[in-house]
Order: structure tokens, then C-alpha cells, then sequence
């Protein structure tokens, strides 16, 4: 499993013309599933996102988390991440999880972010649709996390 999170102080998602979710400061990850994922690998991801040090403290070092903050997650599926970019100059999926899974998976990660920080700051994608995603990189702040 890989997340791609980025530092915002705004994003949105939009598919078919209608804006689905919104947040204001915050994190917006990129969520990739890989075959062989399972309720471990979001377990553990979703903890160390939400307590993945990237915000600023008094010094202006990273050292706070989106749990210390406050801030909002915006969690979007990316089957696009779990990509073998390796060789060549096309993308192979054989590493990615298939749509069933990917999206049970997808839902679970959703619920375990909302049972950690609640409802209210968990903003989502829509698996399988083709979304537009707008955000406000603060900083720029982007890692690559994968368990």
C-alpha cells in the first residue's frame, strides 16, 4: 500500500462536473493498493499518516502531525500509484490490487481515518470515478509512504 501525501491549505475533488468533497488545512493523500494488501497495511498506514510529522511547530521545523494540528485529510484512490514504472516508457498495473479489493480496501481505510479523527475531517474521492482534484500545496510539502 503507498500513499502519496501532500501538505495543503486547501483541495477539493471534483467529478462529473460536481464538487464531492472539500477541506481546508490539511493533508491530501493519494491512496495506491497493491494484491498483495490487506487490513494490516491500511491499519498501519493510516496511523502513520495521521501521525506523520509535516507540519510546522513554533520554530518552524516539521514536527507536528495532522492529529496535533487538527487539519483535515482529503483521502482520493489511486490505482496509478501501485504502477511498475521500472522499465520502458509505459506504466504496468500487475502490482495493483483488483477493483474489488482495492476499493473494500479503499473503504476501510476511510472508516479507520474517521474512527481516529472523525467524520467531520475526513473528506474522500470517489473509487472509480475520474475526479479532479484541486489543492494548494503548502510549501511544497509531498512523501511517498508505503507499508
Amino acid at each position: 500500500m503507498k500513499g502519496l501525501i501532500q501538505r495543503v491549505s486547501e483541495a477539493s475533488v471534483v467529478t462529473g462536473g460536481e464538487q464531492i468533497a472539500s477541506i481546508g488545512a490539511g493533508l491530501v493523500l493519494l491512496l495506491g493498493v497493491e494484491r498483495e494488501d490487506s487490513e494490516s497495511e491500511v491499519r498501519n498506514l493510516c496511523r502513520r499518516i495521521l501521525t506523520y510529522r509535516v507540519f510546522p511547530d513554533e520554530h518552524g521545523r516539521m514536527n507536528r502531525s495532522l492529529v496535533d494540528t487538527g487539519g483535515s485529510i482529503l483521502v482520493v484512490p489511486q490505482f496509478t500509484l501501485a504502477a511498475d514504472t521500472s522499465s520502458g516508457t509505459r506504466p504496468g498495473f500487475s502490482y495493483a490490487a483488483a477493483p474489488e479489493l482495492a476499493s473494500e480496501l479503499y473503504r476501510r481505510f476511510l472508516a479507520e481515518a474517521q474512527m481516529q479523527i472523525g467524520r467531520e475531517r475526513v473528506g474522500q474521492g470517489r473509487f472509480g470515478a475520474d475526479m479532479k482534484v484541486h489543492l494548494v500545496n503548502d510549501g511544497p510539502v509531498t512523501f511517498m509512504l508505503e507499508v
